[in-house]
């Protein structure tokens, strides 16, 4: 596991990117839960980032690919709208402990 960031500083409800040499990942926290994914459209392969750790749509309900507009359940990574519909992101396995989430890469 690799580290990513402590947990406070991740808050609920938001969404946070992260590099890891040429790997671009990101996580969210929703309902307490971490989710963390490749930051990679199965679309097009770009990433999804509007600016800097901002991956929601407008009304923070669903994660959203700025290029085309895709829409992902942030809890599955299935994208419901879009071009890559049915596709998911590339979810990553999570664990967090003693206040510190960590990534499997």
């Amino acid at each position: 596991m690799i580290f990513l960031c402590a947990l406070d500083a991740l808050p609920e409800g938001e969404t946070r990117g992260f590099e890891f040499d040429d790997i671009s990942v990101f996580a969210l926290r929703r309902n307490g839960v971490v989710y963390a994914y490749r930051n990679s459209c199965p679309h097009l392969g770009v990433e999804l980032n509007w600016r800097e750790d901002e991956f929601l749509d407008a009304d923070g309900g669903l994660l959203q690919c700025a290029t085309h507009g895709a829409l992902f359940i942030a809890e599955t990574g299935e994208c419901v709208a879009g071009p890559c519909l049915g596709k998911h992101l590339q979810a990553l396995a999570t664990q967090v402990e003693h206040g510190a989430i960590s990534i499997q890469l």
